[in-house]
């Protein structure tokens, strides 16, 4: 999608049947299509070919001969089986980039075991960081490893690409969701590698940075980061409560850190003294980044997503005019793709065939029949 956006034309082969596992995740739906498939399938075009047919296997190969890149997260070996392998294809192919995709990575013990984002996150340590201290572990409610992934994927891809520009070879990159959610470990990972131990769950506060964290007021929450002295100042500018800034427990960040249980109890008692409206106002003149915790709602209507268009309308052949969250990307010179409705399964197979293929109207009709296209 990340490649669509940027002017790609993207191919994606389907199941002639059942199509991308995560048309059937609903409801919600709108027009028949899942909300899930909705959500990443922007700009892609629709080829429902059966890879178990030989004759489907020969399509795509006719395809890999007409595309820069190739992207597949089957389980390893499936590929293989398929010859649709790295391996195989480079040989007809040399000039293709070749990205696989797979939860543990084509090496290594659990190579062949299956995964989905949750089961990542609590092998790679992150549901370990999440949730309140003494409460359990928690998931990331969004697919955060396969969206990581996915923009990793993205940007060894353009690497391939410029490689290939310079030297005529295409290449294969492979990416693991494991080995993408390890990366995302980040300061929480360096801090078990620089200490030798488990980071604490801190539920909605910071470990190093404080105050940071999940305040009420009178009338809502507020979310609060706040993670240097000079913000802190600031902070203790908009409370009217300077004497905070001077107190030995609070004047520096480390001993902040130490003393994180009196300074938010502090805070709590001064926040639940007035509205939210009250203090966004006086944390923003002071220049204090905090705001309120919005629902998906509130967010997805806000002023700041009207005012960046980060919600747009598109036409949908059965959901009629359908609104999609678009690229957040900028710029000056080459803007991204407008933004195209998710295809309808098979939407695309005959264009794309004939377009791409080089498949005549007989040999379509040939494939339909054998029910190896839809």
């Amino acid at each position: 999608m990340q490649l669509a956006d940027l002017g790609a034309e993207v191919i994606k082969v389907e199941h002639p049947v059942h199509g991308d596992d995560s048309r059937a995740m609903k409801p919600p739906d709108a027009g028949g299509e899942a909300h899930f498939f909705l959500a990443f399938n922007r700009g892609k075009k629709s080829v429902a070919l059966d890879l178990a047919h030989p004759a489907g296997r020969e399509v795509l190969d006719r395809l890999a001969a007409r595309s820069d890149v190739l992207v597949e997260n089957f389980r390893p070996g499936v590929t293989r089986r398929l010859g649709l392998d790295w391996e195989s294809l480079r040989v007809r192919h040399p000039h293709l980039v070749y990205c696989t995709i797979s939860a543990y990575g084509t090496t290594g013990p659990r190579a062949d075991r299956p995964g989905l984002d949750p089961v990542l996150q609590a092998e790679a340590g992150m549901m370990a960081l999440n949730g309140e201290p003494d409460g359990d572990p928690l998931r990331h409610p969004l697919a955060i490893v396969d969206t990581v992934a996915g923009l990793y994927a993205a940007t060894a891809i353009l690497a391939a690409l410029v490689h290939r520009r310079q030297t005529g070879r295409g290449q294969r990159v492979e990416l693991a969701l494991f080995d993408c959610a390890l990366a995302m470990l980040g300061n929480v990972g360096q801090y078990y590698l620089t200490s030798g131990r488990d980071p604490e769950r801190l539920g909605n506060a910071h470990p190093a940075a404080v105050p940071v964290g999940l305040f009420r007021t009178a009338t809502g929450p507020l979310y609060l980061a706040c993670g240097t002295d000079r913000l802190f100042r600031r902070l203790c500018g908009a409370l009217d409560r300077p004497d905070l800034a001077e107190d030995p427990r609070f004047a520096t960040n480390t001993s902040r850190v130490v003393h994180r249980a009196a300074l938010f109890a502090e805070l709590a008692r001064i926040f639940a003294g007035a509205p939210l409206e009250h203090w966004l106002a006086r944390l923003e003149a002071a220049g204090v980044p905090a705001g309120p915790v919005r629902a998906v709602s509130a967010a997805l209507e806000s002023e700041e997503v009207r005012a960046r268009g980060l919600v747009a309308t598109a036409p949908h052949p059965t959901a009629g005019a359908i609104r999609l969250v678009v690229s957040p990307l900028r710029f000056s010179e080459t803007p991204v793709a407008p933004p195209v409705a998710p295809p309808l399964l098979g939407q695309h197979t005959d264009d794309v065939l004939r377009e791409v293929a080089g498949l005549d109207e007989p040999a379509l009709a040939a494939l339909r029949a054998a029910g190896v296209i839809r």
